[in-house]
């Protein structure tokens, strides 16, 4: 990696966009990347809409502000896209990765004139039959991770799986449904 990659991720509270965003930063920080990952909450109540942000890079972050120009843009909530202004700054040559049933060219006239690539993911689904409940942030990772090639995949499913094994020990099928849920994300990601 030649230059500082920076992710702006939008959620609403609940959705794990902000855990999300920190899973990232910890597994790109395993593979010896210096990272930032970080919230942004507006009113703290669940549903609300919030902005997570991460900062990748192979030399020391320096800069310790908000994401004014990402290189990705992460959607947990495709109903944000009417209240908020995802592609803000986001740069022609990155990405935005929606989760949405919809084939990207159909989301596409809501980006505001956004011409760069597009993906969709249907999380919410992939959660629901991976893990039984909506938790769309896990499919989302998954996701990122492939389009953005910020991580090489062997590496990062071995992360997650040492990761989910850790914080769910008591829960077994946890683990299971995360690493399925990252497995099918990576693979069922569209406008690759």
């Amino acid at each position: 990696m030649q230059k500082m990659v920076e992710i702006r991720w939008h959620g609403r509270g609940g959705q794990g966009a902000k855990t999300a965003s920190l899973l990232l930063a910890e597994a790109a920080f395993n593979t010896g990347k210096f990272v930032q990952g970080f919230p942004e909450y507006g009113p703290e109540r669940m549903g609300a809409p919030i902005t997570a942000y991460n900062r990748i890079s192979d030399e020391r972050c320096t800069v310790h502000s908000n994401i004014y120009e990402p290189d990705y843009v992460v959607v947990v909530d495709a109903t944000l896209l009417a209240a908020v202004d995802v592609t803000r700054g986001l740069k022609q040559d990155g990405a935005i990765i929606i989760n949405s049933e919809k084939l990207p060219e159909e989301l596409r006239p809501m980006l505001k004139g956004y011409t760069g690539k597009l993906c969709t993911i249907d999380a919410d689904k992939i959660s629901e039959e991976e893990l039984g409940r909506n938790f769309p942030n896990t499919p989302m990772l998954g996701a990122v991770v492939k389009v953005s090639n910020l991580i090489p995949e062997t590496e990062f499913i071995a992360d997650m799986e040492s990761s989910f094994k850790h914080k769910f020990a008591s829960k077994p099928q946890v683990v299971t449904g995360n690493m399925n849920a990252l497995a099918r994300s990576m693979k069922e990601v569209l406008g690759l």
